[in-house]
């Protein structure tokens, strides 16, 4: 007789889901959809579409997904070099959702409910090579050092309508259109005002999803704009917003017949887009940063481990062959290994602020990057920091540009060679997961390594 291998069937937050659920369902009984999600390794959102009936099961029961999920690139493909495919035979893992990010879907015709999922092994413990558990890992080092993190994100994105070519060949930003010279309108009302109907749309998904966005901002090119996002003392709810935030901006902009962009660079001519990340520190006694007498002296020892470990984990910050592009003069992106007080023409500002909300803000990732690997390496360079004591160099005054500090590397093949050489980064993300994303980012450069491009034909052909 064969033994069959049993998947722990129990959630992991067994006591804190019930009165929630079925009060959510008890409020929606004519629940047409559920659409359980899992962000992979690039922060792409996978999963399936159930029937609104099976939320209860998904939350009793958990559902089932390959391991191998996080072995897939950017394209959703298996990566072989990974390990984790066929020859593993392919096993199911059991994903459990998250409770509090079952909310309504607003942007949808029928009736329809999402919620995050986080995969765990069959003995029910987590796998490692899910991000979010990679970040809970981090925190829980935290929580060894008497720390917790309070972080908050903000993400950039363009707006596009649909031009002839499509798209993807040809894209349109919105307001490219108009007459004059090159057309920033930096923090205009008026291109507002011109999407009212949407801007309140987001507002009001944001609301009905618990996702607590703040400002909403016109940026420095046309069809570009910001979301902030309020902080949050949970490092891992705060990438839960980031993740649900993009998908939440994509899905109104469809409604309103446009598409939303999270692309890093996808014009040569305008700047990128930026996923801006406020993270402070706190003890028993509150942020450490504001303590009277220590607090700018361990601000600028975590400013220190931050510079220190920057170019091993640019690949957590900057993670998309696009992403590198961004890391050019003139995408307003940081550029050089940096810090200023006030500055956003460095890699780490110092915000102006009253001394309990001393924090960082770290400049350096794109906005396609994976909201929970950004945290990971942010706190893994704040840690190191703090445990090594060593003072951070003077701040930049000024232009950054122009500066002659060591500059962050341009080309995705170093930014991989030095994640993989880095032991800090292998202990930060953990040895499992560290093979994996060296081994999916070198298989997609790679592959963009193989595409001959538009200019090489008109260039050589």
């Amino acid at each position: 007789m064969v033994d069959l291998p049993q998947l722990t069937l129990e959630h992991p937050d067994e006591s804190g889901w019930k009165q929630g659920v079925e009060a959510f369902l008890a409020e929606h009984p004519d629940l047409d959809t559920l659409e359980v999600v899992l962000p992979d390794t690039n922060g792409v959102l996978r999963g399936k579409w159930l029937p609104g009936s099976a939320a209860r099961k998904v939350f009793e029961q958990g559902v089932a997904f390959p391991f191998s999920l996080f072995g897939l690139d950017v394209w959703g493909r298996e990566v072989e070099s990974t390990g984790m495919h066929i020859e593993t035979g392919d096993r199911d893992a059991l994903c459990w959702p998250i409770p509090e990010t079952l909310k309504l879907v607003p942007w949808t015709d029928r009736k329809t409910a999402q919620v995050l999922l986080s995969m765990y092994d069959r003995d029910g413990a987590p796998f490692m090579m899910d991000p979010r558990h990679v970040l809970q890992r981090m925190c829980d080092r935290l929580a060894q050092h008497g720390l917790s993190a309070t972080c908050a994100f903000e993400l950039e994105f363009y707006l596009l309508e649909e031009s002839e070519g499509g798209w993807g060949d040809h894209p349109k930003p919105l307001f490219s259109t108009h007459l004059g010279p090159a057309r920033q309108n930096m923090y205009a009302l008026s291109d507002l005002e011109a999407l009212m109907p949407l801007v309140d749309d987001l507002r009001r998904a944001a609301e009905l999803q618990n996702i607590p966005a703040d400002a909403a901002v016109s940026e420095a090119a046309p069809g570009q704009f910001e979301l902030n996002l309020h902080h949050r003392r949970d490092p891992l709810r705060a990438a839960d917003d980031a993740v649900l935030l993009r998908r939440l901006v994509q899905g109104v902009a469809r409604k309103h017949n446009l598409k939303a962009s999270f692309m890093a660079k996808p014009f040569v001519e305008w700047p990128g887009n930026g996923m801006h990340v406020h993270v402070s520190m706190e003890d028993k006694n509150g942020n450490i940063f504001a303590c009277p007498d220590e607090g700018s002296t361990r601000l600028g020892h975590a400013i220190s481990g931050l510079l220190k470990t920057m170019p091993e984990a640019l690949l957590l910050f900057t993670s998309t062959f696009n992403g590198f592009r961004r890391m050019q003069p003139g995408s307003y992106a940081p550029t050089s290994i940096c810090w200023g007080y006030d500055n956003r023409s460095v890699a780490l500002r110092v915000p102006a602020s009253s001394a309990e909300a001393t924090r960082i803000e770290h400049r350096i990732a794109g906005a396609d990057a994976n909201p929970y690997f950004v945290l990971v390496g942010v706190l893994a360079g704040m840690l190191e920091g703090l445990e090594s004591r060593q003072p951070a160099p003077p701040p930049v005054i000024g232009n950054a540009y122009e500066a002659t500090h060591k500059r962050l590397t341009p080309w995705m093949d170093e930014a991989i060679d030095a994640f993989a050489a880095s032991e800090r980064m292998k202990t930060a993300v953990g040895p499992e997961m560290h093979k994996v994303l060296t081994e999916i980012k070198r298989e997609e450069l790679n592959e963009f390594g193989r595409e001959i491009s538009s200019l090489e034909r008109q260039t050589y052909l």
